[in-house]
């Protein structure tokens, strides 16, 4: 048997992965107000809570690359999401402080695994001109899943209470195993379903291609080998940077609008969607953008005019809500958000692929973790930040923000001379 297209089929199972990944996680904060009531824990509680998350979501990224680049992305899925999914049932189970800290430990070095993977996934399936259309679809879910769970979860929370609303949200992600293992049997260069053509396109321009051909087993590189290239520190700096600016909209953005306009929780629910619905659209079209440059453009030229677009459209936002968004406006605070976002995701998935553009198969996912790592501690300490220079106005944050985007292509063009395979 053979299917047409099966790198697509892959790449539409990490997509609901990811949905799922973010309806999972987003179920605490909704579901947090009567949970936190019921076992007796307060708002302080839920800070912890927040930090014990973002703690093991830093360390799960680099820790998830070094997984997926040991077993490989087939099984190293099936680790992560299993993990989560675990995790996220067991919330039901949890009795205070220190069982509620572990589950949700266990939740975010589950989830963190599910974006080295696609970046490794993608950079097996994909060839170099598809990587971004497919990175694209991957983080299209992260903003599809925001716009869904609000609804989601309200529904089952109104069904069966919110115990049962994470049991069934967990055992909807260990469903997902299913078609996973019954479709990705191996990588395309071995899988038995893949036509002659689709695997030809494949691997042409891999860059552990001869290797493949010769059925030789590639090695990892070492963390230290991978961090003496100066390419390496390039991709590192540009997402330390960078990545701030998603998790501030979405982490911020609902206490922003209370804030700033006094908007109910209603009211942020029923306007707050057109932003991360801005986000995905962003994720396809970087995609496709870079995908249509590359092919009159080099891979390094195509990248680089991709992230400086979306770079620009973020900075540009960023102005125009410092500028132009008072206490009477706030849809127009949705509309520049909605820009942002689509900028944002416009020009991350590029920079996302570029592990799978430097490095051959087996060192993309430890780069790629470390890199989720990093950006991981950048938000953590981003969060602080905000919290201390916020107490009046957010314009200083916004300013904060605005400055990180020159920074973040700085680096880029200064570390990354040229986007491709590192001469090792």
């Amino acid at each position: 048997m053979k299917i047409k297209g099966l790198r697509w089929w892959i790449i539409t199972l990490i997509f609901i992965a990811t949905v799922i990944n973010y309806i999972d996680r987003t179920a605490f904060a909704l579901l947090w107000p009567e949970m936190g009531k019921d076992l007796g824990m307060d708002n302080a509680d839920y800070a912890i809570m927040l930090n014990v998350f973002m703690a093991t979501y830093a360390a799960g990224k680099f820790l998830s690359g070094k997984l997926y680049d040991a077993i490989g992305t087939r099984l190293g899925f099936v680790v992560s999401i299993v993990v989560w999914s675990l995790a996220s049932m067991f919330h039901a189970f949890a009795r205070g402080l220190i069982s509620l800290s572990i589950v949700r430990g266990l939740l975010g070095l589950g989830e963190a695994g599910n974006w080295p993977g696609a970046v490794k996934s993608n950079g097996e399936w994909f060839p170099i001109k598809e990587r971004a259309i497919a990175q694209g679809i991957f983080n299209a879910g992260a903003s599809i899943g925001n716009v869904i769970a609000p609804f989601i979860i309200i529904f089952l929370y109104a069904q069966f209470g919110w115990k049962t609303t994470y049991i069934i949200l967990g055992a909807v992600g260990m469903l997902w195993v299913v078609p996973w293992l019954f479709l990705n049997k191996s990588t395309p260069e071995k899988h038995p379903w893949v036509t002659e053509e689709e695997r030809n396109l494949i691997v042409v321009d891999r860059i552990d291609k001869d290797e493949l051909l010769d059925k030789k087993k590639v090695k990892s590189l070492s963390l230290l080998k991978i961090l003496s290239y100066k390419e390496s520190w390039g991709l590192l700096l540009c997402r330390f940077f960078i990545e701030p600016i998603w998790w501030f909209f979405v982490g911020w953005m609902p206490i922003y609008l209370h804030s700033k306009f006094g908007l109910s929780i209603e009211e942020i629910g029923a306007s707050i969607w057109i932003s991360y619905l801005g986000g995905a659209a962003g994720s396809i079209a970087g995609g496709w953008f870079s995908g249509k440059l590359m092919g009159t453009k080099t891979v390094d030229a195509s990248r680089k005019l991709t992230i400086t677009l979306g770079g620009g459209m973020i900075f540009l936002g960023l102005l125009g809500i410092i500028f132009l968004v008072n206490e009477t406006n706030f849809m127009t605070f949705i509309y520049i958000a909605t820009f942002v976002l689509f900028g944002f995701q416009f020009a991350i998935g590029n920079i996302q692929t570029i592990s799978s553009d430097l490095f051959k198969g087996p060192s993309v996912g430890t780069l790629a973790g470390l890199a989720g790592t990093v950006a991981a501690i950048s938000v953590m300490i981003m969060n602080w930040f905000i919290g201390q220079i916020t107490t009046n106005s957010y314009t200083p944050a916004f300013i904060v923000i605005a400055v990180t985007i020159p920074l973040s292509l700085l680096v880029l063009f200064t570390l990354i001379k040229k986007i491709g395979p590192v001469r090792e």
